[in-house]
């Protein structure tokens, strides 16, 4: 059904699968005009969750809570209230803490911990009216793209069981890919929202780095760290973006898909290098698409080494802040445990990574002195490239999110891409470049491979350009669907 096709009088001429399928910009719209019960919406997505628990989408529900908060909702409606979320449920990350529910890290020894604190985005959605449905299921400390969790369980790809849910914001992507929430927020450092919107076919935005609020959020890298959303589509995205940046007087999104004259750049030697050529061939059937459309294409060249750069660059960044950020993290919330306890807890093969390379002691750690050539000399060459680009008038930047769709539980260790088996980081070999400058990404479906199973689509867009990219992926997403 559309979407926004919402008009029947009473939730019960509704069945769970409309209810189930609403976006979330429709399902806040039908609560306010009362043509459904925040009541009635919430127990639809509870029944779901029930139904789909092997996905491990979820850490945590408490079932009681968020009914009791839909009914506070009905009667705030009733009162007179139009928030823009009012009633709806979404998930949230449990790297957020959040007032009320356990906040684990993706940890065992977290797994009671609940913070007398709010992460400051859980606060902007629930003043909107949003409510907490549950905390989704993470990869340990965020620190990883396939979405195993030794603790809480694999978080399955909803499209195939078999199949990896992309990482770190694992069961934030799934949840809202199996219909459970209409949105979720989510935590993207190097492409944790962007890989797992493309493995399961969801839409995933990634704001420009220092838009959205992190405080509250357990970190990574201060420089590339950034908190963002998923949906099932972009007016989605638009709308969490509208209340958690506190933009409540945002231009709507226009409500065409026109894309006539629109210019786009696409780098086929930077972002085409290392693909599966069935990845390869629905990108430039995209890029073909919309050139018909009334789009103007630019194919564009950053240069030889440009991944290179942009691979040696943003992980030095990451695995250099890592304990730094955490141990910070941990002081200034009182959080009951420390980097040493977590480094101890973690999976064998996560802890011999952490030895490696986020220790200072570890035989893959980056010196200080690399760190700061890396952000005085390096970041800054990558961002002359790419602002060289937007220059030229390009709107944004395309590219397949993911050089290959979900790899198979059983082989996530090391993935094959283009017949070439290479480690599982290779999964964000697009992604990281967005993040290597922080510049906002947005990930759209844009079809499925002979094996049903999703391809993305990754828009990059200058800094600060937010509310444009938003636009754009709508108009983009609309040539896509039609």
């Amino acid at each position: 059904m559309d979407d926004m096709a919402v008009t029947s009088s009473n939730t019960a001429s509704m069945d769970n699968a409309d209810v189930i399928s609403l976006g979330l910009a429709a399902a806040a719209a039908a609560i306010r005009s009362g043509d459904m019960t925040s009541e009635a919406y919430t127990a639809a997505l509870l029944q779901r969750a029930r139904a789909l628990v092997e996905l491990n989408a979820f850490i945590t529900i408490d079932e009681a809570a968020v009914i009791a908060a839909a009914r506070d909702a009905d009667r705030a409606r009733a009162a007179g209230s139009t928030a823009l979320l009012l009633g709806v449920p979404l998930g949230v990350k449990d790297s957020y803490l959040t007032k009320g529910l356990p906040t684990s890290l993706g940890l065992d020894g977290l797994a009671r911990f609940v913070s007398q604190e709010e992460a400051d985005a859980v606060r902007a959605i629930k003043d909107a009216g949003a409510l907490v449905f549950g905390k989704n299921n993470l990869v340990e400390m965020s620190y990883g793209l396939t979405g195993h969790n030794v603790h809480y369980g694999q978080v399955k790809n909803p499209h195939a069981r078999d199949r990896v849910s992309g990482g770190s914001s694992s069961g934030s992507a799934a949840s809202v890919a199996a219909g459970i929430v209409p949105a979720s927020l989510g935590g993207d450092t190097v492409g944790s929202i962007r890989v797992p919107a493309s493995f399961c076919g969801v839409v995933g935005f990634k704001p420009t780095t220092g838009r959205w609020p992190r405080k509250g959020v357990a970190p990574i890298s201060h420089t590339l760290d950034t908190t963002g959303v998923f949906a099932r589509h972009v007016e989605d995205c638009a709308l969490v973006d509208q209340v958690v940046t506190g933009e409540q007087a945002a231009e709507p999104l226009r409500r065409g898909f026109d894309v006539k004259g629109a210019r786009l750049a696409y780098a086929p030697r930077q972002f085409l290098d290392l693909v599966d050529a069935e990845v390869e061939a629905r990108f430039r059937e995209v890029v073909r698409q919309l050139r018909d459309a009334g789009a103007e294409i630019m194919e564009v060249d950053l240069g030889d080494d440009f991944g290179s750069l942009v691979q040696t660059t943003t992980w030095g960044i990451f695995f250099h802040e890592t304990m730094g950020a955490i141990s910070e993290f941990l002081s200034r919330h009182d959080i009951p445990t420390t980097f040493e306890a977590i480094y101890e807890g973690l999976k064998p093969e996560l802890r011999d990574a952490w030895g490696h390379v986020a220790l200072p002691g570890g035989a893959g750690a980056i010196s200080a002195e690399a760190y700061q050539a890396a952000l005085a000399a390096s970041r800054p060459e990558i961002k002359r490239r790419l602002d060289e680009v937007f220059g030229h008038g390009a709107l944004a930047i395309l590219q397949p999110t993911t050089p290959r769709t979900a790899p198979l539980i059983g082989q996530q260790a090391n993935v094959s891409i283009a017949g070439r088996e290479v480690s599982a980081l290779a999964l964000a070999n697009h992604t990281v470049s967005a993040s290597s400058v922080g510049l906002p990404g947005i990930s759209l479906p844009m079809g499925l491979s002979r094996e049903r199973l999703p391809i993305g689509l990754e828009l990059d867009a200058p800094l600060a350009s937010d509310r444009a990219l938003l636009d754009l992926a709508r108009r983009i997403e609309g040539v896509l669907n039609n």
